[in-house]
Formats: structure tokens, sequence, C-alpha cells
């Protein structure tokens, strides 16, 4: 396989608000990401700091995501990039860029210009190492999500099959198009990924036709359906790419497929 070296693409994966699963299809991307041999790279810039945990990260006696932001020099930012627990056993390259609650210190509601460009400046020391770097962002449109969307070439959206789920993507959508036209023309929209569906529930399916409705091909396939084996691999900080089952199998087939489509928009062949 040949991976190209031209070209680093930063995906943010975001959410507005908590408990959609984000950093449960972050881990699953990573997994995938993983699994194909791309050299990878892991922001774990959520204050619950959870990919850093799901990643089998031993965070202490390193610096973090906090001194990073702090300070995004060279020299802080590779003390706080450290190889996956993932990688015991098994070739390939997925780094973590730690986690910590600290980071909600910099998650104030209106961040200077010089705040927002820091995780750029710092992936910038580091971004010819990796093929991609996946962003898990805070749950909220403050600081730290606009510093990850600005660091970023593509964004996708994690939203579940619910009432406000058309809301909350279009208030998302809409941030993107501002930080594109205010701050960073790169930056554009992956999509939508519609995560926890019940395949057999009307209510979910009615709700992924409202989303196609107002959305077309921004709403990514396949949506991913709800399976215990996603939250059981990361509860063990294992890839989900080798937990055992049918259903971790199938789930590890949606993120491939998924993964492609990041490819595909990032040009990485």
């Amino acid at each position: 396989m040949k991976v190209s070296s031209l070209l680093v693409h930063v995906l943010s994966v975001s959410s507005l608000k908590g408990g959609v699963g984000k950093t449960t299809v972050t881990l699953g991307l990573a997994s995938a990401s993983f699994a194909k041999g791309l050299r990878t790279l892991v922001v774990d810039l959520d204050p619950q700091a959870d990919v850093s945990t799901g990643m089998d990260i031993e965070v202490a006696g390193h610096q973090n995501i906090a001194d990073v932001l702090s300070s995004p020099k060279e020299k802080v930012v590779r003390a706080s990039i450290v190889p996956s627990g993932w990688t015991r056993g098994r070739p390939g390259k997925i780094d973590v860029l730690i986690g910590s609650p600290s980071a909600i210190n910099f998650d104030g509601p209106h961040p200077t210009i010089r705040d927002v460009w820091k995780l750029e400046e710092a992936l910038a020391h580091v971004e010819a190492e990796y093929d991609l770097v996946l962003i898990d962002s805070a749950p909220s449109l403050n600081a730290l999500t606009r510093t990850a969307w600005a660091a970023s070439d593509r964004v996708t959206i994690v939203t579940e099959p619910g009432l406000f789920s058309v809301a909350a993507a279009d208030r998302a959508l809409r941030a993107i198009e501002e930080i594109r036209r205010g701050i960073s023309p790169r930056l554009q929209p992956l999509g939508i990924i519609v995560n926890r569906v019940k395949t057999q529930s009307i209510e979910h399916q009615f709700r992924i036709k409202e989303l196609r409705d107002m959305f077309g091909p921004l709403v990514l396939s396949p949506q991913l359906p709800e399976r215990t084996s996603l939250q059981q691999a990361q509860g063990a900080a294992k890839p989900l790419h080798i937990w055992p089952g049918e259903s971790a199998e199938e789930m590890a087939h949606h993120f491939d497929q998924l993964l492609e489509r990041v490819m595909r928009a990032g040009h990485i062949a």
C-alpha cells in the first residue's frame, strides 16, 4: 500500500452536545486507520480526555494538551505525544496527543485569534510524520472546538437520530461555514455521521430521512447501528478491529467505509 506523504489530512470529530458518541466514533476511526496502516495521530482535545483512556495511554509523567495550548512550541508538543498502547505487540504507528481536564481552562466563549490558531501552530511541528490526524474536539462551540476547526481540513459532525438532531447539525454546519469564511478558508464539512441507530426503530428511520431531506449527501453512509461491541472495546482500551465477535466485525467494516470517505476527501492514496 502506498500512502501519500504530500498531504496531511486533519479531521475534527465534533458534536455540539455530549452523549452522542463522538469519542466512540473517534476511536472507531482511529482503529480503522491503524488497521489500514496509516501513520495516525489522535489529538485528545475534549476535557473529559476519554480518547486517551480508550487508547491505553499512561498519562502520568507526560505533558498534555493543556501544556500545548499554553505554549505550542515543538519541545512541548513532542513531550505531549506518546504511542498508543494499541501498538504493543502490533506493527504500525498510532500516537496520542494526551488529553487533560485542564483543557477546560482554554474553552472560553470568546477566544482571541491567537488562541484559535494555537493547535494549528502546534501540529505544524509534527504533521509531516503522520498521514492522518484525528481531533476529538470538545462537545460545544466554544474556544476548543474553534481551535480544533482552525487546525483542520475537514469536520465531521456526530449526531443521533433524535428530535433535535436536525437543528444541532444545522447549527454545526453554519458554525463551520462561519469559521471557513472568517478564519480558515480551507475548512470544509466532511459530513454528518449518524450514530447509535436502532435499525428497527420507526422514529430513528424518520429522523434519518429528515436529516437526508435537509442535508442530502452530507449525511454519510453507513449510519452506525447501536452495538455493545463498541463500548466493550473502548472499555478494554483495545482497537475495535481486534475485538472478537460478529458485532465488532460489522462495526469495524462500517468504520472502514467511513475512513474511505475521509481518505477520498483528503486524497490519501
